[in-house]
């Protein structure tokens, strides 16, 4: 793309809505909102059980299942909703320098968060494995496993997607060196002087000023007068 900068043209160009949605990094941000929204409303819908009529109880072994599992959904879904929010904005940021900003944003965001849902799907798991088989709980199963299956699928989805705005950081670092040819003459590579050409006349063709031998003649018969 011709005056292109980190994966989006020149800032000012029109909005293509089916554009936007038919790319890449669009559909895997969509993904990875439906499976947060999967991953924190299986908890929170089922999740907790009431056990002899007391206060609800997380299906997992801890409490701590549960909330890591559902900020970690909520933290995602906001996450993402933000940076689809940013995708339609960016290609009218003009500097370049806040576009470079804005993916290593991204870069950083999806990468963390890649790895807390890494985190997420190892202790759902280990926790789920140490939950006592009782019954009521067991009857819950299907949330406990949609939230461990869906943690699975958001690691590989978020780590595309992070490997996707690498690859995005990549071509503006590499289309930004389009600069490095008006700094080839610098002060470094010194300065070229003009070129004689046919408009500069040269030692060769020097012509002596007028009146030169004029002078010359008029002295060489000038004689002294005698008084």
């Amino acid at each position: 793309m011709e005056g292109a900068s980190y994966g989006a043209g020149m800032a000012g160009g029109s909005f293509e809505p089916l554009e936007f949605l038919m790319r890449l990094q669009t559909v895997l941000r969509i993904v990875c909102w439906v499976f947060s929204i999967v991953v924190f409303a299986s908890i929170v819908n089922e999740g907790y059980v009431n056990i002899n009529n007391t206060k609800l109880q997380c299906i997992f072994y801890t409490e701590d299942a549960c909330n890591y599992g559902i900020a970690v959904g909520i933290m995602a879904f906001f996450a993402c909703v933000f940076f689809f929010i940013l995708d339609m904005y960016f290609p009218q940021i003009s500097s370049v320098k806040d576009r470079k900003k804005a993916v290593l944003l991204d870069l950083a965001c999806s990468g963390f968060l890649a790895f807390l849902w890494f985190v997420s799907f190892c202790f759902l798991t280990n926790q789920w494995q140490r939950t006592k088989s009782k019954q009521v709980i067991l009857d819950k199963g299907d949330a406990a496993r949609a939230a461990i299956a869906f943690s699975f699928f958001s690691i590989i989805s978020w780590v595309v997607l992070t490997l996707k705005v690498l690859q995005q950081y990549r071509q503006g670092t590499d289309m930004s060196l389009f600069a490095s040819d008006h700094l080839d003459a610098g002060p470094g590579n010194g300065y070229q002087g003009y070129s004689t050409g046919s408009a500069v006349a040269s030692t060769e063709t020097y012509q002596s000023p007028p009146f030169t031998e004029t002078l010359s003649t008029g002295q060489e018969g000038y004689q002294v007068p005698t008084y």
